[in-house]
């Protein structure tokens, strides 16, 4: 058996850069990164972390109809008193994240 094979694969540069300065914090290689990965999919028959949809972009309240924002406040009401709301602190960090996203 041989023991490497080379991989092939385009990325864009920004992407590459970003990736290497995180792996070389971590002191591994863009080679063992990828080798982490493909191994986690080996291991668990799928691809090792979740895949899904961005989320729908928030409705600026601006373009909202007077029914859609009465419905909007009525849902957001009916969540807080069903208990499902976050802390300020943890909404604007996720904002502040995004900002620097």
């Amino acid at each position: 058996m041989r023991k490497s094979s080379n991989l092939y694969v385009r990325i864009e540069p920004d992407v590459k850069e970003q990736a290497e300065k995180v792996f070389d914090s971590l002191g591994i290689s863009m080679s063992n990164a990828v080798g982490l990965f493909l191994k986690q999919v080996v291991i668990n028959q799928a691809i090792p972390f979740e895949l899904r949809l961005a989320p729908a972009k928030i409705k600026s309240v601006a373009t909202m109809t007077e029914v859609e924002f009465n419905a909007e406040l009525e849902k957001g009401y009916a969540d807080y008193l069903a208990g499902k709301g976050r802390p300020t602190e943890e909404v604007f960090s996720d904002i502040r994240k995004g900002l620097n996203a």
